[in-house]
Order: C-alpha cells, then sequence, then structure tokens
C-alpha cells in the first residue's frame, strides 16, 4: 500500500488532498465532515471583513457543459463569497472543528485593513488553526485590481499576518496575473511559508432572452475540470526553483488529475469542484485513483515522482517536428457519420461505399479526427518513411 502521507508547513499531512475553502467547508460540522470522507486537510470557508459579502444571493450555482455534451468538460459558474460568521463566530467554528477533527484545519481569511489582516490572524490562532491561507485574490471579491496593486496587496497581507502569528501564512494567488511564477517568487521572498496556486478565475454568463448576466447579476468565480491544465503549466514552471511548497488548486476531477499535479511538483492539491459536484464521497474515489496510479508505477511515497516531469518539458527548439504518423480509418467500425469529412480543414477523409478512406499524402497527421471520432474508428498509423521538413525561416 503506497503512503501518501506528506510533511511540510511543520505539519503532517494523512494523504495530499485539502478540501479548499468553499460552502463545502463553511462550518465545523463541514470540516468534519471533510475528515470523515478522508480528506488530508481542510480550509474553512473564507471569512470576509467586508461585511455584505457574507450574504450569498439565490440561486448563486449555475452548472455550464460544454457543447459536446461530454461530463468530463463543464464549468461550475457560481457567486459564492464569504463565510456567513462574523471573526469572532468564525474563530469559534474553529475551535469546535479543531475539538472535533484530527486533521490540519486551515483558516482562510480576506480583509482589507492591516488592523484586520493582524486581528484575524490572531484570533484563528488562538483557536487553534494550523496555518492561515490569505484569499486577497477571491474571484468575486471587492475590488478589481491590477497586477502591481494586486502584488502589494498580498505582501502587505502577508507581512501583516507574519508580524502577528507564529503558524504558516500561505498567499492564495490569482490565476489572472500577468507573470505568476515571478510573484511566487516574490511572495517567498517575503516570508510566505507556501503559495496557493490558484484562486477561481472570474468571469461572465449572459440570459440571452433577458440580456442581462445570469444569477446574481454581477462577475462570479468559474471553474471545472478545464482549469487544471493551466494550474499545470504555471506549477511546472515554478516548482524547480521555488523554495516553499506549492498548494496545487484548479480541476482535480479524478484521482489522475491528483499525481498529474504532483508530477510538476505540488506538494498539495486542494479540491472544491468535485465535491461540490459529487459530494464528500468523492475524496474516496481520488485517493483510490492515486494509490492506484502509484501502485501501477511502483511507487512508494509522493516524494518518488513529486516534480519528475518538470526537466522533461521541451522548449520549442527541442520539439520533434517530423511528420511521423497519419489517420487511418477502420472499415467495419467506421459508421459514416462524416464527422471526420466536416472537421478536416485538408480534405483528407474520401467517402467511399462502405466507409471513410484516408489517403496517405493528402493527411497531414493532426490527429483531430481521432479524438472527435464517436465510435473511434480511426487511429494514427505510423508513416514507413517519416516526413522531415527544411526550415525555411531566416
Amino acid at each position: 500500500m503506497p503512503d501518501l502521507s506528506v510533511n511540510c508547513l511543520g505539519l503532517t499531512f494523512r494523504n495530499p488532498i485539502v478540501a479548499a475553502a468553499a460552502g463545502t467547508t463553511e462550518t465545523a460540522d463541514r470540516l468534519k465532515r471533510c475528515e470523515d470522507a478522508g480528506c488530508g486537510a481542510a480550509i474553512i470557508k473564507s471569512y470576509f471583513q467586508y461585511e455584505p459579502a457574507r450574504h450569498s444571493p439565490t440561486p448563486r450555482f449555475a452548472v455550464i457543459r460544454d457543447g459536446l455534451g461530454r461530463d468530463k468538460s463543464f464549468c461550475l459558474y457560481s457567486f459564492e463569497q464569504a463565510n456567513v460568521y462574523g471573526l469572532e463566530e468564525f474563530a469559534g467554528e474553529i475551535a469546535k472543528a479543531k475539538a472535533s477533527c484530527e486533521i490540519p484545519i486551515i483558516a482562510s481569511l480576506n480583509c482589507i485593513t492591516e488592523e484586520r489582516w493582524q486581528e484575524g490572524a490572531r484570533l484563528v490562532e488562538q483557536a487553534g488553526a494550523d496555518a492561515i491561507e490569505l484569499n486577497v485574490s477571491c474571484p468575486h471579491g471587492v475590488h478589481v485590481m491590477s497586477h502591481a496593486d494586486m502584488m502589494g496587496e498580498m505582501t502587505r497581507a502577508l507581512r501583516a499576518v507574519k508580524d502577528s502569528v507564529r503558524i504558516p501564512a500561505i498567499p492564495k494567488m490569482s490565476p489572472q496575473l500577468s507573470q505568476p511564477g515571478a510573484v511566487a517568487q516574490a511572495l517567498a521572498e517575503a516570508g510566505a511559508d507556501g503559495v496557493t496556486m490558484f484562486n477561481r478565475f472570474t468571469g461572465l454568463d449572459i440570459d440571452l432572452e433577458d440580456e442581462e448576466p445570469i444569477m446574481h447579476g454581477g462577475y462570479a468565480g468559474h471553474g471545472g475540470p478545464w482549469a487544471i491544465h493551466y494550474v499545470l503549466r504555471w506549477i511546472s514552471d515554478v516548482s524547480p526553483t521555488l523554495p516553499i511548497p506549492i498548494l496545487a488548486s484548479g480541476g482535480v476531477s479524478d484521482g489522475g488529475d491528483v499525481a498529474k499535479l504532483i508530477l510538476v511538483g505540488a506538494t498539495l492539491t486542494q479540491v472544491c469542484t468535485a465535491i461540490v459536484m459529487q459530494g464528500y464521497e468523492v475524496v474516496g474515489k481520488l485517493l483510490a485513483g492515486l494509490s492506484e496510479f502509484m501502485e501501477r508505477k511502483g511507487y512508494e511515497t509522493l516524494g518518488d515522482f513529486r516534480g519528475a516531469v518538470c526537466s522533461r518539458i521541451k522548449t520549442n527548439d527541442d520539439i520533434d517536428r517530423v511528420k511521423r504518423a497519419v489517420a487511418e480509418i477502420n472499415a467495419e467500425a467506421c459508421i459514416k457519420c462524416g464527422l471526420c469529412g466536416r472537421v478536416c480543414i485538408y480534405r483528407a477523409p474520401v467517402e467511399e461505399k462502405a466507409a471513410y478512406r484516408v489517403p496517405e499524402a493528402a493527411c497531414d497527421g493532426c490527429g483531430l479526427c481521432v479524438q472527435l471520432c464517436p465510435v473511434q474508428a480511426i487511429a494514427m498509423r505510423p508513416l514507413a518513411e517519416p516526413r522531415t521538413f527544411t526550415l525555411g525561416v531566416k
């Protein structure tokens, strides 16, 4: 049985899955449900100094599916802002959770003034919080900030918290930054004990009949399985040189996604949308999938493969651009739906009596038809003689 435990931030986590701050972690009771489901830690839904944010509108969730009807691709569009509690009650819920839970409980704070950052940090530390996540980058916060303003606000909040408490402070970065890598390094230099990459994106959806924004009428956060590719890209860029742990956040939908985030260097992986959409029980499936991956690969600990992919990412100059394969259609499996012919910009598929066929000379080898065929009747066939190219740009 693989060892899923993680030691970081001066804490021990029984596994890398952390329930992210959301409605699913708002109270001591829900934090306990996270522990019972198998989470290695949980982050209580953010306290906001901005009082109106504690009163969420109804409805506040919309599930936007992709045009292909594939459940793997959807957007959870939501406007959930703050924990319903004021600061004293918020700290009280943390104390209750610490009395009933054995896993680390992390407080999430979103404050406006330096004084409240300090007061909030001290109160949650006294309540027993094991760390503090600084939620400066909430996707539906009070103000829209520039890159420079966001960096300045995160640094100001970090210093206020670090000056007030001894427990770890973890800024939660926005994905809407022009230089995420530079920001992560700057936060490490400013004293961050870890960073969360990333908060949800800010988005907008429109009701075409009313010609107005849906639900509450404003911007909202949006996330889902689609978001993981952005997270993987930036963590892989940052992790080899960042001296502090990275808490990955965004896009986890199965155990394989957890493995991918660790492969690019994440230490812990936060989960939100999967729990919201499938219930707390999904955590067991994530852990089972991660364990299965490790057993299949022969890994005994997470450290055996953490960051292993980073050195294997090629630059544009290193990419093999020789054409080595073309599409081939299995005539017996082809149902003649015509999709391959419609999407091929090279007009390669040819309709014949029994099935479609792809002439080798006409196919560019892009692989799109293989991905879209509804009956998996198309595969890539290696070329007997790969087609090389001559570099023509000087």
